[in-house]
Formats: structure tokens, sequence, C-alpha cells
């Protein structure tokens, strides 16, 4: 594991006065971490310094063919005082698959690992403690060859920066409103779906703006060569609750497999209730609506945790889920994920990483 150097700021910012304010995703700490990577010498040359703009060349492939790769996993105080990461090797093992269909160089786990904590660690006291707040954590990795021709980079920086935020959505934990889009698509199998790259995002931007217009809080995605199988949420994974059995589509490909999403379905065998990763047509969706056989429908991601889903439209079909309210099973999972998270609730699972602050 590579000694990292640190360079401490000499200028403070602010730290937010108020809590309930944060938002998501608006404000930064005092550093970051950079390493670099050359065919010469690996990854190499880990540091934390004052966070700053970063200077690369206009021609850089990063901005010219998208590769990048990037990470989002979130640091939590408890009550106590401890500091806590909700399973980072889950986060690191998904950012080296991610890697490896980029044609990225995979980042030693140890040096991953150590570069979270210890920038964690340095700014430590950036992580607010109201309840529902948390320290954001983005590692992301950009091609840096200033080079204008479609190949894999040579070069490449590997960066981490730390944001203070609140909710993912203003409304909180109430239900939000989803668009099951028919139209645009977001990936499709043997694609990069299943890597957390820009591409994907970029690409899901006309369909939620078009779903924002009719008042819709998120798209959900159709498969891109059938348009009838449900697959993944903008920023989430995507959960039903069927008839008392748990249903969530299975990974294909084409689907972003969310720590998240696999924590819910580990607490669903934990609790000994019947889950399903499997094929889920929107037809079957559309139905068991209809019937009330559809009891509960939430979405999974480490930004909003678990966001219960009111209402599902699908062309001019509009499913009203559990009147509109949380659902109990959706509230017991956002209760003990966030409570193992924050040490309200024992980690018997060992989910956890704690983290000890540096010294000044």
């Amino acid at each position: 594991m590579q000694k990292i150097q640190i360079e401490r700021t000499t200028a403070p910012k602010a730290k937010p006065a108020d809590e309930s304010k944060l938002g998501f995703g608006k404000i930064f700490t005092d550093h970051m971490y950079v390493m670099e990577y050359n065919p010469e010498q690996g990854w190499h040359d880990p540091k934390i310094m004052p966070y700053q703009p970063i200077v690369l060349d206009p021609s850089a492939m990063v901005f010219h063919y998208g590769q990048e790769m990037f990470e989002g996993m979130k640091a939590y105080k408890c009550a106590d005082g401890r500091i806590r990461l909700f399973r980072p090797n889950k986060n690191i093992e998904r950012a080296n698959n991610s890697n490896r269909r980029l044609c990225i160089p995979e980042i030693p786990a140890d040096d991953f690992l150590n570069a979270i904590k210890t920038l964690v660690a340095v700014d430590a006291d950036w992580i607010p403690s109201r309840p529902g707040t948390s320290l954001y954590i983005r590692p992301f990795v950009i091609a840096t060859d200033p080079f204008l021709g479609v190949r894999p980079s040579n070069t490449y920086k590997f960066i981490i920066i730390l944001s203070p935020v609140g909710a993912y959505y203003e409304s909180g934990l109430d239900p939000v409103k989803i668009w099951i889009e028919d139209d645009y698509v977001r990936a499709v199998r043997g694609g990069i779906g299943e890597a957390k790259t820009g591409g994907n995002y970029v690409a899901s931007l006309a369909a939620q703006v078009k779903a924002h217009d009719e008042g819709y809080s998120q798209v959900l995605w159709l498969d891109g060569v059938e348009r009838k199988y449900i697959e993944e949420v903008g920023a989430m994974n995507i959960f039903f609750k069927i008839n008392g059995t748990v249903v969530t589509p299975m990974l294909n490909g084409s689907i972003l497999p969310g720590v998240t999403r696999a924590s819910c379905i580990d607490l669903c065998k934990h609790w000994g209730l019947p889950v399903e990763e499997r094929r889920i047509s929107v037809d079957e969706l559309v139905e068991a609506a209809r019937t009330g056989a559809l009891e509960e429908c939430w979405g999974s991601g480490t930004a909003a945790v678990i966001s219960p889903v009111g209402a599902l439209r699908y062309e001019n079909e509009v499913m009203q889920i559990k009147d509109g309210g949380i659902g109990e099973f959706s509230q017991k999972l956002y209760d003990t994920v966030t409570g193992i998270q924050t040490g309200k609730v024992e980690d018997t699972l060992g989910w956890t990483v704690e983290v000890t602050p540096l010294e000044k």
C-alpha cells in the first residue's frame, strides 16, 4: 500500500452553519485526493491536497471520448462521534469492474480504501451530524492523454472529492412519482449499462426532462431491445413487493449492480422474506397494480438510500401504490440500512468500516 503525502490547506473554508439546508452535491470540503497513472509507473504519487481546480489539456481524451469512471458512497457520523463507511469494499469492487469494461487500469483495492479513509479522516470535521445527513464521497478516474484519436488513454488521474449532503430528494422520504419511459432507452446488454460512467447518465437526460415536465421525479427504464422488461431508475435500482414477495430485475449486463440493491436483497434473505431477481415485464407490473397485488415499490441507491414510490405512470395509465404513502417494508428497510450506517442498529453483518480522524 502506497504512502499518501498530505498537504493541508492554509485557508480553510467556512463550514455550513445550517445543516438543514445542505442540499445535495453543492458544497465541497477543504481537501481532495489525487493519484496519477502512466504505463511506466502504474498508479503512483498519491497525495491529499487543498481542494482546487484541475488543469487539463483541451485535447485530454476524457473530453472527446468519454473515458471516465465514477463512484458514490458516504461517510456517517454516529451519535457517539464514531465515523463509519458503509460497505466500501463493494464500491471498490464495482469501480474496478467499471474500470475493466472502460479499459481503465484497475486501482489496487488497498490503495483505494486507504485513499477514502485518509481523506475522510483529514476532513472529518466536515461530516454533518443532523439526522438524514452524511458526507458524500465521489471517487472518479479521467483519461488525460492529449490525443485526438479513439483508443484507451495511457495516462489517468484518480481523484476523490467530498461533499456534506442532506436528502437527495428535497421531499426526503416522501414517496416519489416515477415515469416509465417507453421511447428512449438507457442501455443494452453488451453495452456499458453495468458500468458507472457518465455516458449512461447523459443518455438519460432527455427522458428525465420529459418526465420532470410531466411532474415526475425520475424515469424508470425498460430494456433496450424488446422495450417491455423493467430495468432500473435513473439514479436507483427498483424493487416491487408483489403478493408478499420482493421482486427486482435481475442483473443482465445493462443494469448497474447497486450496493444498496445488494444490501436490500441480503436483508430480505436475512429476514426470511421471499425475494426474486428475475425479469419482470411492464405488463406484469400494470396487471399487479390493477389487481392490488402490487403492495409496495421503492428505489435503492447510495444517494437516496431507500426512496418509496407512490405512483408509476406507463403510457396513459397512472398506478397509485399504497395510497401514495410509505409502505411498511420500505420504511423497515430504510430504518435498518440507515440505522446500521449511523450506529443506531447493531451491524451484525459486518458491513461497516470505521474511520479515525487525523490530528491536525
